[in-house]
């Protein structure tokens, strides 16, 4: 029996947004096929399988990764490098979703292999048509790669 694939893992340690984003899913049917972490080290635990998403096989990885910048434990930009020097997990799309503008956040993001950089809109409609270009491009349009498997 397969487990049901997440489509999109949202890292964000900020209730009020994953409330918002979660409400900006719904209203684009995406709901079912997100799973939320609150912190980059929950998030490093479920990519790699480890800790708490242990018995979580790696072969059901996201479609998608939307990644906070600013969260506790790890920060998204260590998440990131992570996620992009381990074959298994390297080829999974990231998108930033954050509040952050700094160019340094901005630079260092795309020089670690971040597919898209976005700034958080703060109006709820702004940030809804955000929510369903990323659900179009990303999960309808874009072919990604197949994701490395692991060896039996």
């Amino acid at each position: 029996m397969h487990e049901k694939s997440i489509e999109i893992l949202l890292v964000e340690d900020n209730p009020d947004d994953v409330e918002l984003t979660l409400h900006a899913f719904q209203k684009h049917n995406l709901v079912n096929y997100v799973h939320v972490v609150r912190d980059g080290a929950e998030a490093l635990d479920f990519l790699f399988c480890t800790g708490a998403y242990k018995n979580r096989r790696i072969e059901n990885s996201p479609s998608l990764v939307l990644l906070d910048l600013k969260l506790p434990k790890v920060d998204g930009l260590e998440v990131l490098r992570r996620m992009k020097e381990d074959p298994r997990t390297q080829m999974i799309p990231v998108v930033v979703l954050t509040s952050s503008r700094e160019d340094r956040d901005i630079m260092e993001s795309y020089q670690l292999g971040v597919n898209s950089y976005i700034v958080k809109p703060v109006n709820f409609e702004q940030f809804t048509e955000s929510v369903r270009q990323i659900k179009l491009y990303w999960l309808l349009m874009n072919e990604p790669p197949p994701i490395p498997r692991e060896p039996k």
